[in-house]
This record gives structure tokens, sequence and C-alpha cells, in this order.
């Protein structure tokens, strides 16, 4: 299923950065690791791990903070969260002390609600990955594109992967027969019109019924490690934006993206030819932005690109202005020479080092033996950034 099988040696730590690892330990060999084992869920890529610590804030009365603490406590908090749900306690005192109107207290106690049943449902699930699968919700059963949709998500489950829809009809209700009921999540939409679930996720304790778009959304790609999308309307055209935006701009990790059509179907190519006709020749996307997506009418390139995707890559994130991208198998002298000098133009002055776990990703012990790429991007072109992921698996690795 996965390439690269081959037992990896350890490596030394990168001149660069070797102050950093001082108190590192030499990386164990990695184990293989199945695509059911040791899943980021971080969506931005490591961007919250990196955000100052600046302490828990004050509700302004020093008085509260001590009560607040204390409860905290006393309902028996983590101690590592603590913090943060003091903070969420204060902020919900501000908007009493704001006159926070009654419209807005309800979006913002409904928005969090749906965010953590949402995270309850997937909790059991952390160690999977997931693909969500978009299109249209109108798509008829006797349609091609709904007959690929269900081969896709029967064939990629096969893979070890589970499957996300909006929980709708159509391409949703497609691929959530192909995965079957165990392997499907289905987020739904309240709508003025009722969209009741289909029939494969209805009922199913893995089913959550949002009322808010943008919290569904957030959670689509926050717990996602692939989008697929075929044929759709308004909702299929605001996903894929999103996604490709969210990627663009480095505010959500960069993962496959891929647009299926029937075979021979124009739906995807001529929305990739506006793209290039428009957007591209008027200077508002640029050429390597391409990159962050695939068009294609065959259901085993899909499959491909998702599956070659983490052959070698495993994850990446932000450790300050450093890229960490952690791979299960280190690469080659002849592969890190290559990568030099193919990606200059986002390497900068910085080297790319091959190396170890920083100290300040001790936070995720469970990969901790992974080997890392590290530089400081001169510039961060994340079109460049996925040319360069694509890169490290086509690398030759080190037996």
């Amino acid at each position: 299923m996965i390439a690269g099988e081959a037992q990896a040696r350890p490596t030394s730590p990168g001149r660069v950065f070797q102050s950093c690892f001082l108190a590192a330990s030499s990386p164990q060999q990695p184990q293989p690791i199945s695509p059911q084992l040791n899943i980021v869920q971080d969506f931005t890529g490591g961007g919250i791990h990196a955000l100052p610590n600046r302490g828990t804030r004050s509700c302004g009365d020093p008085d509260f903070d001590e009560r607040i603490h204390k409860m905290l406590e006393d309902w028996g908090a983590d101690e590592k969260a603590r913090g943060l749900i003091g903070e969420m306690m204060m902020t919900a005192l501000k908007l009493a002390k704001d006159h926070a109107s009654i419209a807005d207290l309800k979006l913002f106690n409904r928005a969090l609600r749906e965010m953590r049943t949402a995270s309850r449902m997937f909790a059991p699930y952390r160690d999977k990955r997931k693909v969500v699968v978009f299109g249209s919700a109108r798509t008829a059963e006797g349609e091609e594109e709904f007959q690929a949709a269900e081969r896709f998500a029967s064939r990629i489950r096969e893979l070890g992967y589970m499957i996300m829809t909006g929980g709708g009809e159509g391409i949703m209700g497609a691929a959530q027969r192909g995965a079957g009921r165990a392997s499907s999540f289905g987020l739904n939409i309240r709508l003025p019109f009722e969209q009741r679930a289909n029939e494969t996720i209805e009922g199913d304790q893995k089913l959550v019924n949002f009322n808010y778009f943008f919290t569904r959304k957030l959670n689509f790609v926050k717990e996602s490690h692939a989008v697929v999308l075929f044929p759709g309307g308004f909702g299929t055209m605001d996903e894929a934006f999103e996604v490709l935006t969210l990627m663009q701009t480095g505010k959500a990790r960069i993962l496959p993206v891929v647009m299926v059509d029937k075979p021979e179907g124009a739906y995807w190519n001529t929305w990739r030819s506006f793209l290039a006709e428009y957007l591209l020749k008027l200077g508002l996307i640029s050429a390597e932005d391409f990159h962050l997506f695939k068009v294609t009418d065959s259901l085993e390139e899909a499959i491909a690109e998702i599956e070659k995707f983490y052959s070698n890559f495993h994850s990446y994130r932000w450790v300050g202005e450093r890229f960490v991208i952690r791979m299960r198998y280190p690469l080659e002298d002849a592969a890190l020479h290559g990568l030099r000098e193919n990606f200059g133009d986002i390497l900068g002055i910085h080297a790319l080092e091959q190396t170890v776990q920083l100290p300040e990703e001790a936070n995720e012990p469970e990969i901790s033996a992974l080997p890392r790429l590290i530089f400081i991007p001169a510039k961060k072109n994340f079109g460049r950034f996925r040319q360069l992921i694509d890169a490290v698996n086509d690398g030759k690795l080190q037996s």
C-alpha cells in the first residue's frame, strides 16, 4: 500500500541548526507507518504549536481569575488544558461586560457547542486517516459520477482510509455507500428546507448535524488528510476554493486535493481552464498554485495521488520561522543535494538539512523517531512547498 519499506539509518544533526539539537538523542530506526498510525491532527501545520505562550490572560478581576483557576482544579481539568479553558471562561465573562447582543451570544454559544460535539465524535478515530468527498447532492444514482464516487470510496476504504461527506444524498450518499457505515462520517447541515441524512449514515453515532456552514467546513478541513471533489454546484465550488485558499495562504496544512470527473468528462477541465484564462493571466494567482490540486477522470490516478503523498512524507509543522518536514525514512545524500539544487528559490541562504526531532516538537512524542528536513523559507510559496513534498516522496531513500 505504501512504498519504501527499507530500514532507515540514523542521521546526524545539520550544521546550520546544530545548536538546536544538543539535547536531542539520536533517532531510533523508524518503523513503517500505516495510514492508521501516528496521525497529526493540527490542521494549521504547526501554526497553533508555534504561537507564543503568553500565559493565561486575566478577565480583569484577580479575584475572579483565582475563582476560575480553582473551579478548573475542582472540576478535574487536565493541567495542560487549564490555561486555555480558563481563557475561554474569561472570554465568556468579558462578553457579559461588553453587553453583547443576545443574537451574538446565541451564535457564539452554538458554534462552540457544535465544535465540541464534533471534536468528541472524532476523538476515538484520531489514529485513522480520513478522505473528505464533496460533490452534488442532486446527482442521481444512475449517473456516471455517482457510480465513480461509490467505487472510489470502496477502493480507498480497502486501503485503510475512512470517508467523510456532508451526509446528504447524491455524491455524498454514493461515497458513503461505497465506504460503508462503519468507515463513514457524516457532517450534515440544517437548512430551511429539510436535508435528511443518506440511508448509510442516518442514525449513526458518526453523524453530526451543524447549524453553521463555517463550523462544518472547519471540521472538514481540520479532520481530513485528503480532499476529493466530484462535480457539484455552489457548495462544491465553495468547498474547493475554501481548501485551496487555506493551503495557498498557509492557514491549513498542505494535503492532496483531487478533482475527479467521469471518463472524458469536461467539468473540472473547464474549471481549470477558467483559472488559467482569467485568474492566472490577470496575475491573481501564481502558476505554482496549480500544484495544489490535481484534475483527473481516472479513479486509479486519484487514489495514486493520495497514496503517493504519504509514501515517505508524514507531516510538517512550523517551529518559529523554521519549516520542519517529518518523513518515514531518511533520504540519501544525492537526493538531498537535488532538493537543494531544485528548490533554491524557497530555501534562500539557509541550507536544507536532514536531522532529528527538534526540542520544540517534544509535545509529539509518538513521532519522535522520524527523520526531519528543516529549513527557513526565503519565501512562503505554498505551491512550491507542495512540489517540495512531491520531491521528498520521489527522492531515493537511505537503505
